[in-house]
């Protein structure tokens, strides 16, 4: 019996498991169709003939934390083999992967499990990870990596802990983590705090990214909310612009504290147009242009989007639904859009740009309406570089950088002449909106001589702003 036993340990790479035998048990180990038992029983084999010292063994299970095909029983053990042996490259593993896992029990389990032993070097994985949306749970304090770090650090400490450490990533290579920090930051809804630790917080000199948004702090009172409004401040900042920057932060000095306090990155060019042109509008009261606007719109026919998916209500495109949680800032989007599309000349270039795009099949047309140096309207024509289909606008960073004091980002729905079922911006136009938190307006063809025109911006508001043609 002795001899037997004797003859099965000296034979390492051979192995019984429910009628299977193991000849290769670390090429059975990399093989995800295995189930549970074959694997635990491929990493028994291996413990006891090559153990955990094996470079190549060592390799397959930090494969194992994060490559899908594998149970979370299994994970599990090889993450507890790991820990005893190479704690080190085991951070290094879980902070590569965690923030790509797409493998939502074992992220669940591996954020609990961080919590457990209190691995405080992944702080940086666990918030990366974070910062990942999901449609996985209902509210940010349903994600596991929200719970590891309140019970590592607790509830009222996670907004400071986030935000150090994005200001401890100040390196060239760790810039698409600060700015998904501060979207992360934001979707918690304590906006004030973050406001509060970007002016107070000790930013080292080097930081630019801080220190430009501290900058349109202290000069705008404007504190980005997304990654597009990041850049936007830190282009401003670039010297081609100061001359701009200075006019838009004398402009602003105008305006009284509470309306300043609404303002953000898309109103400065409105602010900046407004003060240059029409200054009467700096200190009217926000009643008081809403009043203007409801009687240009009195007369207007409107068109709605009936087709965009979902329920529909013509009631959430008119004026009088947003009127009341319009800013001052979208009343002058809003007043600025109509001013420019009673000029002759706009209408002309838009009407000659949206039948360029209902010949052309491949894409959507859009572009930016800005001023040009003598302050007129002008309309710039950025035709995708990128083509889909004719469904679909793809901006161009051309466009992005024209667009940084311009007035407005629009494009066309001109799919046919007479496409009034899709007058207003659809789903990706609204995403589109959110995301870069531009002033937006959509032309729809309602037949080849009228479009309706469309404003719409983030939050979801949507204001139809009537038809506009050829000849008025």
């Amino acid at each position: 019996m002795k001899r037997v036993i004797g003859l099965i340990l000296c034979t390492p790479f051979l192995c019984h498991c429910g009628g299977q035998t193991l000849h290769h048990p670390s090429t059975t180990l990399q093989e995800t169709g295995q189930s549970p038992r074959t694997h635990l029983a491929a990493m028994e084999l291996l413990d006891n003939s090559v153990g955990l010292d094996d470079p190549q063994y060592r390799k397959i299970l930090h494969r194992m934390l994060w490559a899908p095909g594998y149970t979370n029983q299994v994970r599990r053990a090889s993450l507890s083999r790991l820990w005893q042996v190479d704690q080190a490259g085991t951070i290094r593993t879980i902070r590569q992967q965690l923030p790509r896992l797409d493998i939502w029990t074992w992220q669940v389990e591996l954020c609990a499990w961080i919590a457990e032993q209190k691995v405080v070097e992944l702080d940086e994985a666990l918030i990366s990870s974070w910062a990942v949306p999901t449609l996985m749970v209902k509210t940010e304090q349903d994600r596991p990596e929200y719970k590891a770090l309140r019970e590592m650090y607790g509830a009222d400490a996670i907004v400071d802990l986030i935000f150090y450490s994005m200001v401890s990533s100040n390196t060239p290579w760790k810039q698409g983590y600060r700015t998904r920090c501060w979207e992360l930051l934001h979707r918690l809804e304590n906006r004030q705090r973050i406001i509060d630790l970007l002016q107070s917080a000790p930013i080292p000199a080097n930081d630019s990214f801080l220190i430009d948004l501290r900058k349109a702090q202290s000069d705008f009172g404007i504190v980005p909310h997304r990654r597009e409004e990041i850049l936007w401040v830190r282009e401003l900042l670039q010297p081609r612009y100061s001359s701009f920057w200075n006019e838009a932060m004398n402009a602003l000095a105008v305006l009284e504290e509470s309306r300043r306090r609404t303002l953000e990155m898309r109103d400065i060019p409105m602010v900046v147009s407004i003060h240059r042109h029409t200054p009467k509008y700096l200190h009217m009261l926000t009643s008081s242009v809403v009043g203007e606007i409801e009687e240009k719109l009195r007369e207007q026919d409107h068109y709605f989007e009936t087709r965009g998916g979902g329920v529909f209500s013509s009631s959430t495109e008119l004026f009088k639904t947003h009127k009341d949680s319009l800013t001052w800032g979208d009343t002058m989007a809003i007043t600025t859009a109509l001013t420019a599309m009673a000029v002759p000349e706009v209408r002309a270039h838009l009407f000659d740009y949206a039948l360029r795009d209902h010949n052309d099949e491949t894409t959507e047309y859009g572009g930016v309406i800005a001023l040009d140096e003598k302050g007129r309207f002008e309309v710039l024509e950025f035709e995708p570089k990128i083509r889909h289909h004719d469904r679909r606008f793809n901006a161009s960073q051309d466009m992005f950088d024209a667009a940084y004091t311009a007035l407005f980002h629009f494009h066309f729905h001109a799919q046919k002449l007479r496409n009034g079922d899709h007058a207003g911006p659809g789903m990706g136009d609204k995403a589109y909106a959110q995301n870069t938190r531009a002033n937006c307006l959509v032309f729809t063809y309602i037949n080849e001589e009228t479009m309706n025109v469309d404003f719409y911006r983030h939050g979801d508001i949507v204001v139809d702003l009537g038809t506009i043609s050829i000849h008025r």
